[in-house]
């Protein structure tokens, strides 16, 4: 399952108080410690939790063959933590509560912290040293997105930022330029023809809905106007760049230019929609479309930063064995090695996560001959680090989200953003403000 569905379990099942209920939790079991001493699980296998990310688990499954077949003393099981980056986060969670605890889990940029905060996984960055491992050639800022307290939390596994898709076949019937736009005022300029190309029932753009990755992907169009979600701790969702981001979202909808959807990714594929934006994770699904695909930048006036990374890390618990963390640590840097890393970027669209994968024969081969890939290597220099509201806050990308459905239904802007605020701000300060360090 690819992370377009990845939150689709909250929408079904109460969304916001589901992903609250998780943070809240988080880091509150009371058998396993986080001293490092249990756990269950034995030393000599390293059990790894994942969601498959970007349909990957037959991608998994190779290189952990081959992680045993260099390593013959240790075995691997990768067992299936569900359909998305919140089902692993939820089944870590309960396992806290008194279940035996993995090796290794994949972590999201939204899961990652509640559970760094409440000292449930462990510095990988002291273990690698421990094991004579260097992270030295990890790409920085994927790196430093897991940096809390001089500790990192996690280490870059299927990372990705949001890019462009559009269908260039709509594009030329509409007489638009074969690239994205410059802004989204350019964007919106387009639409009416983009629409009349595309025909009735479909749009000329799809976005995630709000149970999915609207929170994610609408960032990136936030920043694009000069608004955030958030500096620092302090929400800016009352700010009047923010609230003129969300009224230009509000107008597509009101225009039927814009459909949202639970599965985006599906539509655009489809033939449903003239743009998407999503993933780059997204790619490795687009290989048999009934149109010419188009993949560009996202929109970046006046050259400003204004796209998010995303996607997940690896991280190893704190409350296991010293001998099982470092057989962790073997496995983490196994899987995440350049070679292996171009693997994982060649099978799913993810970025590759170490700078020297990108000189590899291979890499540079299999980017020539697909430029589609290479656009987010190309992007990643003009990233930006998400905003504290939604992936620090516990349960904030969820509220978030449902703000954001709000507004497309046709809600108040400014007073549905005043209450986000509220209470984005309030659940930092009874959750994460009190664990804070001075």
């Amino acid at each position: 399952m690819t992370e377009l569905t990845r939150r689709g379990f909250l929408g079904a099942a109460g969304g916001a108080a589901l992903a609250t209920g998780l943070a809240a939790c988080a880091g509150t079991g009371g058998s396993s410690s986080s001293s490092g001493g249990g756990g269950g699980g034995n030393s000599n296998t390293i059990d790894f939790w994942s969601n498959h990310p970007g349909t990957s688990k037959t991608t998994e499954l190779q290189l952990i063959a081959a992680f045993e077949k260099a390593n013959p003393g240790l075995k691997v099981k990768l067992t299936d933590a569900g359909k998305s980056y919140e089902d692993a986060a939820q089944k870590f969670n309960a396992a806290l509560a008194g279940g035996s605890l993995p090796d290794v889990v994949v972590a999201s940029d939204v899961t990652w912290f509640n559970f760094a905060l409440n000292n449930r996984f462990a510095d990988v960055g002291a273990l690698f040293q421990q094991n004579g491992l260097s992270t030295t050639d990890y790409v920085d800022g994927l790196y430093a997105d897991y940096l809390y307290q001089g500790k990192h939390y996690a280490i870059p596994y299927a990372r990705s930022t949001v890019v462009f898709y559009y269908n260039k076949n709509v594009f030329k019937k509409a007489g638009i330029p074969d690239r994205s736009p410059e802004s989204w005022d350019e964007f919106t300029s387009w639409a009416p023809k983009l629409q009349a190309a595309i025909g009735s029932g479909k749009s000329a753009l799809i976005l995630d809905d709000g149970s999915d990755y609207l929170d994610w992907t609408f960032q990136s169009i936030v920043w694009s106007y000069g608004g955030a979600y958030s500096t620092g701790w302090t929400p800016t969702f009352t700010d009047p760049k923010t609230i003129h981001a969300a009224n230009v979202l509000q107008g597509w909808a009101k225009s039927k230019y814009m459909k949202t959807s639970a599965d985006s990714s599906s539509d655009f594929g489809a033939g449903l929609g003239a743009v998407l934006l999503e993933s780059t994770g997204d790619l490795g699904g687009f290989k048999d479309l009934n149109f010419d695909l188009g993949v560009g930048f996202v929109p970046a006036p006046g050259g400003v930063k204004t796209c998010p990374t995303g996607g997940a890390g690896l991280a190893i618990p704190s409350g296991i064995s010293a001998d099982r963390q470092n057989n962790a640590a073997k496995f983490v840097a196994f899987m995440t090695d350049p070679a292996n890393t171009a693997t994982f970027t060649q099978a799913t669209g993810y970025m590759p996560v170490r700078k020297s994968a990108l000189e590899l024969p291979q890499e540079k081969a299999y980017l020539a001959a697909n430029p589609s890939y290479d656009v987010a290597v190309k992007q990643l220099p003009y990233t930006r680090p998400q905003d504290y509201a939604r992936v620090f806050v516990p349960g904030g990308g969820a509220m978030i989200g449902q703000a954001l459905d709000k507004i497309v239904a046709g809600s108040d802007v400014t007073s549905t953003f005043k209450s986000l605020n509220g209470s984005i701000t309030s659940a930092y300060d009874s959750q994460v403000k009190p664990l804070l360090k001075s």
